[in-house]
C-alpha cells in the first residue's frame, strides 16, 4: 500500500446482522482499491454496536476520493477528516471537478477550524459554502442550481456522515415491525397499526406528513378513504403526478377512473372521454382552487387538499394529456417546488407509484421516516437501490391498506356508500 493513496477509516453500527460491513468491502473492490482491516470490535450483545477502522487504498488520489465518497453512503467516515477544500465555480450549472457528491445523511463538514451541520441533506448534490453570511453557511445544491462564484466542497476530505439512530434506541430498527426491506407475508392489521403509530408520532412533535401518490389511489377506490385522512388532518402534503388529480377529478365529475365506473367496476358508454373532460373543465376554471371556488370540483381528494388548506405539488411527465394548469412541466421547477415542500415534513407515505417515489425518496434526508406501499415490490426495492436506505415497504393492495389506515386513525370512519 506504500505506492498508493491511503486513507483509514471507520464506521460504527450492527455491521455484521446489517450486512453494511460486507457492503463497504465490496464497494472498496468494486472501486478498484485495497483494504486492511487494522481494528475490528465485535458488539458483545444483540443491542450493541459493532466498530471497524480500516486503512483504505487507491492507485491515486482522485480514485481514492471517488471511493471515500462512496463509502460515506454507508457511514464510513475518515479518522482524521482535516477540512474541506473548495473551489469556485466558474460555470453555471456545472460545480468544479472532484466536487463532493452528497449523501442523504446527517453531515458536517469542517471549515476555517470548526465544524458546520449541513442544511437540508439531500443524497446526489454538491456542498455549497456561503461565507457571506454570519455565521458561514453550508448547504446542498442541486447542480441544475450551482452558479457562477459559488464555492462548492471538493473531496471527501473534512466531511463527516451520522447515520439515523431509531427512536428506540440502537437496538431498535428503524421501523421496527419490518426485518426486511419489502414486507408482503407480515400480518397487515400490524403492519397497518404501526404506520398509524408513525404517522401520529409525526403529527404529535408537531411535523408534517407528507403523501406521495400515483393514480392507483383512485383506480382501487381508496379516494375516499384519503380524503377521510385529508379531513382527519392526516395528510399535510401531497407530492404526485398529472394522472393522480387528473382521474380524482374525473371521478368526482363522472363517478369513471379511466372510464370505469368505480361503483360498479366496469366500463360505461364514452368512459373514454371522461379524463380529457375532466382535464377541460378544470382548464377551464382556470386552475384546482379556481374550480372550487366556482363550486365546479365539489369532491375529491384535490377538492379536500384545497378546501383545508393543504399543500401539494404535482409535477407532469412527457406521456401526459392536458395537463392540468397546476402541474408543473419544467421538471427542474417541479425539483425546485419538491423540495420547497419539504419543510417541517417528519414522516413520508408512498402509495401506488414507483416514479415519483424514487423522485421524491431522491430528495429526503435519511432522518426522515420512509414507507412505500405497493402491490408490486420491484418499487421499494429500486428506493433501497437509488440509496434511500430508511426506505420500507409493505407489498400490499393499495386500496385495501388504506381503507385499513383509514379506519385505524379515524375512530369513526365508515366508507362512503
Amino acid at each position: 500500500m506504500t505506492d498508493q493513496s491511503n486513507e483509514t477509516v471507520e464506521i460504527t453500527g450492527h455491521l455484521m446482522d446489517s450486512g453494511i460491513l460486507s457492503r463497504v468491502l465490496n464497494d472498496i473492490r468494486e472501486y478498484g482499491g485495497d483494504h486492511v482491516i487494522e481494528r475490528f470490535d465485535l458488539g458483545h450483545y444483540a443491542a450493541d454496536p459493532s466498530y471497524a477502522r480500516i486503512l483504505v487504498s487507491a492507485d491515486d488520489d482522485e480514485s481514492l476520493q471517488r471511493m471515500l465518497m462512496r463509502l460515506q453512503t454507508r457511514g464510513v467516515n475518515m479518522v482524521d477528516p482535516g477540512e474541506v477544500t473548495v473551489s469556485e465555480t466558474v460555470i453555471d450549472g456545472v460545480f468544479p471537478d472532484g466536487f463532493y457528491s452528497t449523501t442523504n445523511l446527517e453531515t458536517r463538514v469542517r471549515y476555517q477550524g470548526g465544524w458546520l451541520r449541513v442544511e437540508n441533506p439531500e443524497m446526489d448534490c454538491g456542498l455549497v459554502i456561503e461565507t457571506e453570511d454570519d455565521p458561514t453557511r453550508v448547504y446542498t445544491l442541486p447542480m441544475s442550481d450551482v452558479r457562477v462564484g459559488m464555492l462548492v466542497v471538493c473531496g471527501a476530505a473534512g466531511v463527516k456522515v451520522t447515520t439515523p439512530i431509531p427512536a428506540g434506541g440502537v437496538d431498535q430498527e428503524v421501523f421496527g415491525f419490518m426485518e426486511s426491506d419489502v414486507s408482503s407475508e407480515k400480518p397487515q392489521t400490524l403492519l397497518v397499526r404501526q404506520v398509524a403509530d408513525g404517522i401520529r408520532e409525526a403529527k404529535a412533535a408537531g411535523k408534517k406528513v407528507l403523501w406521495v401518490g400515483g393514480p392507483g389511489v383512485v383506480h382501487t377506490g381508496a379516494a375516499p378513504a384519503m380524503v377521510a385522512m385529508v379531513d382527519a388532518g392526516y395528510v399535510d402534503v401531497l407530492f404526485a403526478g398529472n394522472a393522480l388529480a387528473t382521474h380524482d377529478i374525473e371521478s368526482a365529475l363522472y363517478g369513471t377512473s379511466l372510464g370505469v365506473d368505480l361503483a360498479q367496476g366496469r366500463g360505461v358508454e364514452h368512459g373514454h372521454e371522461h379524463h380529457i373532460r375532466a382535464l377541460n373543465t378544470i382548464r377551464k376554471a382556470g386552475s384546482i382552487a379556481d374550480a372550487v371556488d366556482q363550486g365546479v370540483l365539489t369532491g375529491g381528494i384535490m377538492h379536500a387538499l384545497v378546501t383545508r388548506g393543504k399543500h401539494f405539488v404535482l409535477v407532469g411527465s412527457v406521456r401526459d394529456d392536458g395537463p392540468l394548469p397546476d402541474v408543473y412541466t419544467d421538471v427542474i421547477e417541479g425539483q425546485r417546488a419538491m423540495r420547497a415542500g419539504l419543510a417541517d415534513v417528519g414522516f413520508c407515505l408512498m402509495v401506488a407509484t414507483m416514479l415519483h417515489s424514487v423522485a421524491t425518496g431522491n430528495i429526503l434526508p435519511a432522518s426522515i421516516p420512509l414507507v412505500c406501499v405497493d402491490i408490486n415490490p420491484a418499487t421499494v426495492t429500486k428506493l433501497a437501490d437509488r440509496g434511500s436506505s430508511q426506505a420500507r415497504g409493505i407489498v400490499t393492495d393499495v386500496g385495501l391498506f388504506l381503507e385499513q389506515l383509514a379506519q385505524e386513525l379515524i375512530a369513526d370512519y365508515r366508507r362512503p356508500r
